[in-house]
């Protein structure tokens, strides 16, 4: 584990409302739930390519993000069996305290819609367009923003 990995899984163990923390030119953290914060990263453009974050979970929809924001190395709490598959595919390191077969959904009675949204995704793009579909659905539905 790196230091810039061990000062990310520190600042994200520190603070309890955190979901994220990332650590290169810069200090990143975030407080969204789900795959919105790594949304938002994506979609700035910025190259992530050199910092090495954290997280509390990780799910398939959030290993692909972590893939198309050219992640090196992650530290996170609880990994879904797929999401680690995924980053091992793509060479990303991971260091977890607990995997899961599958990522539940937040009232714990069903799976993540990201999760399901991706389940037999196997490309990075692709995944990428399932999860934004995906959001605007469950948003002009009107339900809990689980991304």
């Amino acid at each position: 584990m790196t230091e810039a990995l061990k000062k990310a899984k520190d600042i994200l163990l520190s603070d309890n409302s955190l979901t994220c923390a990332a650590c290169g030119d810069d200090i990143f953290t975030s407080r969204e739930r789900g795959v919105k914060p790594l949304l938002q990263l994506y979609e700035s453009k910025k190259d992530y390519s050199h910092y090495s974050f954290a997280d509390k979970v990780i799910g398939k929809a959030a290993a692909f993000m972590y893939v198309l924001l050219n992640v090196k190395e992650i530290y996170c709490i609880t990994v879904s069996e797929l999401a680690a598959k995924v980053l091992d595919e793509h060479g990303i390191k991971l260091y977890y305290e607990n995997i899961v077969p599958a990522i539940k959904n937040r009232r714990g009675d069903g799976f993540c819609p990201m999760e399901t949204a991706v389940k037999n995704i196997s490309q990075p793009k692709e995944a990428y367009g399932a999860i934004v579909k995906r959001l605007a659905e469950m948003h002009a539905a009107g339900g809990e923003n689980h991304g």
